[in-house]
Order: C-alpha cells, then structure tokens, then sequence
C-alpha cells in the first residue's frame, strides 16, 4: 500500500481533505500562497499544512512536481 494514501486513512477528516486540496494544487503547479520553502542544501522543496509536511521536487525539464513523501511533522519528517 502507498504510504501516501495510508497516512491519509489515518488522518482526521478535517487533516485529510486539506492534505487532498493541497496535494492537488502542489500536483496543479499552483504553489502561491501555499508557503514553499526550499530545502537547504537540497532539490526538495515542502509545503507546511498544519501537522503535516509535503516534500516535492520539480523536474523543470519535464516540466513536472514530483510529491516524493507526506508525513506528519516530527523528528524524521526531513531525514
């Protein structure tokens, strides 16, 4: 099973339809107002959405977001 789609059947209903309107707009390319941060020393960038974190990347070649992981914010959530 995606790990992605675990997390969300485990969220809160609330966590989980922000998450899902998140994760569409990050899949869209429609990342203002959504507070992307890069990561330091890194090609990932994350969007912040309450407890949880999205990390992507963004293949400007091919034009495309790739999500690689959505987790809840704790101590691994950048390792």
């Amino acid at each position: 099973m995606d790990k992605i789609e675990k997390l969300l059947r485990k969220a809160k209903k609330a966590d989980r339809e922000r998450l899902l309107a998140v994760l569409e707009a990050v899949r869209e390319g429609k990342l203002e107002g959504l507070h992307v941060k890069r990561l330091t020393n890194s090609a990932f960038y994350r969007v912040r959405v309450g407890d949880f974190r999205i990390i992507f990347s963004i293949d400007h070649a091919n034009k495309r977001i790739l999500i690689e992981s959505v987790s809840s914010r704790d101590e691994n959530t950048y390792k």
